[in-house]
């Protein structure tokens, strides 16, 4: 990720500051930035989203094309997800660099919306075993504040909330094809209710923060990502960084997020 160099003085102003619950740009520890989302910002795809998160800016959109279901699974459809993140988020993500973050946070995203417990692949599949709908989110890093997979996060949601799949007709029995209706408005609705958002919580010193900036997240030890439905249930957990989480700092880290995923579904669902 993009990395900010602090002095020993500016990182323990941080540190001081989050102790005592007060940060930088005077949120507490539990307290979001605002964001801006605007959907159908792509013309040619079935769904799309841009999201600006404080200074971190994220575009995500989603194509649904004609596939052959996996043989492992034949009555499902499929999802793919990849994240690039532009030169211009930051001159570290020229080249190679920018490749190796891009790939790793496709992977963290995939991990998250890729499995069958996030959409409904089932509803997905046309003909078992022949025809299915392949769903690509692609997802652009703009600018580079901070939180970026929380961003991503709630702009795949808000791209996926703004898909429409085409409907089909088939036709034949022993050679079925496929057919897309000739009607622009004669579509359905992805099902988001199984769709998680992200929350990462940036260890900085004892205490753990929501919404990190870039600035905070170099003077982190350790991040806990968590995906969260909007029930509450927890899908996965991981940690990035070496250093090591308490137990306890763990238990309370989780609880943290089901409360701020809360917050979350609302502040997304009044945008939207």
């Amino acid at each position: 990720m993009a990395t900010v160099t602090l002095s020993n003085f500016e990182r323990e102003f941080i540190k001081s500051g989050i102790l005592s619950d007060f940060r930088a740009d005077g949120r507490s520890c539990k307290d979001y930035r605002s964001f801006e989302i605007k959907k159908g910002v792509i013309s040619n795809t079935n769904g799309s989203a841009q999201l600006h998160l404080g200074s971190t800016t994220v575009l995500v959109g989603v194509k649904a094309e004609l596939g052959v279901p996996r043989k492992v699974a034949p009555d499902q459809g499929k999802v793919e997800f990849f994240v690039d993140c532009s030169a211009l988020a930051s001159p570290e993500f020229e080249g190679r660099v920018g490749d190796d973050l891009g790939g790793h946070l496709t992977q963290l995203m995939q991990s998250v919306y890729c499995s069958g417990q996030c959409l409904d692949l089932k509803s997905l599949c046309i003909v078992p075993a022949k025809a299915c709908w392949t769903i690509y989110i692609d997802a652009l890093v703009v600018e580079w504040g901070g939180n970026v997979l929380d961003a991503l996060s709630l702009a795949v949601r808000s791209a996926l909330s703004d898909t429409r799949i085409p409907k089909l007709q088939t036709s034949g029995e022993e050679e079925i094809e496929v057919e897309v209706v000739d009607d622009p408005m004669a579509f359905e609705l992805l099902s988001l209710k199984n769709v998680p958002l992200v929350v990462t919580l940036t260890l900085i010193g004892d205490q753990l923060v929501v919404d990190a900036t870039q600035v905070e997240e170099s003077c982190s030890s350790a991040q806990l990502v968590m995906s969260v439905k909007q029930d509450g249930e927890v899908c996965s957990i991981s940690k990035s960084k070496s250093e090591g989480i308490l137990r306890t700092t763990l238990i309370g880290g989780i609880e943290m997020a089901q409360g701020i995923c809360v917050q979350l579904f609302d502040s997304l669902q009044r945008r939207l």
